[in-house]
């Protein structure tokens, strides 16, 4: 599987143009999963905007923390790893935004529910 993998980005090379270069050839550019990991979490990022919208009683509480702390220790994660990968860090930065603002949703609901018992 890896000598596919090597044959096609050899293959690849010859049609990228000279000022992507740079970007082609780095250590977490397109020809890496250091690249396309963080490409595709954007998805959990749209779920997370989407689900904004949703009723706040039907917030799974460990389920928003969970992804939170997921998206702090990657964020961190992000840059302390050589090469640095500053895509993993805005995708994971939010992450942790969206879900910490849901987790802050959730807790003021059960809290006012606590407050009206």
């Amino acid at each position: 599987m890896s000598a596919i993998y090597h044959n096609s980005m050899a293959a690849l090379d010859k049609f990228v143009p000279n000022k992507l270069r740079p970007l082609w050839q780095h250590p977490a550019g397109p020809k890496t999963v250091f690249f396309w990991a963080p490409i595709f979490k954007w998805g959990l990022v749209v779920a997370g905007i989407s689900d904004l919208q949703r009723p706040v009683d039907s917030i799974s509480i460990p389920q928003t923390a969970a992804l939170a702390a997921t998206g702090v220790i990657w964020a961190r994660y992000s840059v302390v790893i050589i090469p640095k990968n500053y895509s993993l860090l805005s995708v994971n930065s939010f992450v942790a935004v969206t879900q910490l603002y849901q987790l802050f949703r959730a807790v003021r609901y059960q809290q006012s529910l606590k407050a009206a018992a």
